[in-house]
């Protein structure tokens, strides 16, 4: 990120004046060391006395100088312009202790940082915008005569996707899935039992019992898990594939505990892997 903060200052008046800062400081220590060190040995007292007081008025002479030309250079300098206001928080830069809060130059690191991250997040959003405006060109080339039409299908026995606004996806008599597609990638999926109205009088869709409440559950899961935006048909191909791990739900026990119940209920788990059963407690 370029530096903003040259903008509007005279870079040579702002030399000048460091220079005027050292060499105030400068004087103003040769002032405390006066009075550090006191009358020096005279062979009289008013001979010490008249010294001192030539030397500390000759000090306070040259701090008077040093600050009047920093603030004639003060003048010169002018005011930086920032791009990015900081408001309140500004006034932070104004702590005299910088090593003990340093919350002024942390302040202006995490801007930074979320600058550059705004920034590669622009561009990982438009290459990605780029793949999908190719796959969609790709889409619309091809011939609609050519493009087979959508029909309810059986992908493979016991296991059947109907084409519908849900779509529903059964497996055998076990449960049945509703699959919210939005576009091409799996929005939502809720799991039901195969014998139970999925939808109530109002077509709101229904709630039902602990199991299936947890194999939605994984379900969601699992969509997260497989989530690979830039290849969608690789997405629901694993998803299918993990969901119909669950024709068996009632005759596959756990892998680890060997039982097909645990506290009344089958394994609702499929490893994401291997397809492997586990009851929910087994798995962790």
């Amino acid at each position: 990120m370029a530096d903003v903060m040259n903008v509007g200052v005279n870079l040579e008046a702002f030399s000048q004046a460091i220079n005027a800062i050292q060499a105030l400081r400068s004087s103003v220590t040769r002032v405390f060391d006066s009075l550090k060190d006191g009358m020096k040995n005279k062979e009289t007292l008013e001979g010490r006395e008249k010294v001192f007081i030539t030397e500390f008025q000759d000090n306070l002479q040259s701090v008077n100088r040093d600050l009047n030309e920093l603030e004639r250079l003060s003048t010169l300098v002018g005011r930086p312009s920032e791009s990015h206001p900081l408001h309140n928080s500004g006034l932070l830069s104004l702590d005299p202790v910088q090593d003990k809060t340093p919350l002024y130059s942390q302040l202006l690191q995490a801007y930074k940082w979320s600058n550059k991250l705004q920034y590669h997040a622009g561009l990982a959003s438009s290459l990605l915008n780029q793949q999908s405006l190719k796959r969609s060109a790709n889409q619309m080339g091809t011939s609609a005569k050519r493009r087979p039409k959508v029909q309810p299908s059986t992908l493979i026995p016991d296991f059947q996707i109907v084409a519908s606004r849900p779509n529903i996806v059964t497996l055998g008599k076990v449960l049945k899935a509703i699959v919210v597609m939005r576009s091409l990638f799996i929005d939502r999926t809720i799991v039901r039992g195969y014998h139970e109205n999925i939808y109530s009088e109002d077509g709101k869709v229904k709630h039902f019992i602990s199991l299936h409440v947890q194999v939605t559950d994984h379900a969601t899961t699992a969509l997260l898990h497989y989530q690979l935006p830039q290849m969608p048909d690789v997405v629901v191909r694993s998803f299918m594939t993990w969901l119909r791990s669950y024709i068996k739900l009632f005759q596959t026990p756990c892998q680890r505990c060997g039982k097909y119940l645990q506290e009344g209920l089958p394994p609702t788990w499929r490893d994401f892997r291997t397809l492997e059963a586990f009851h929910d407690t087994c798995r962790q």
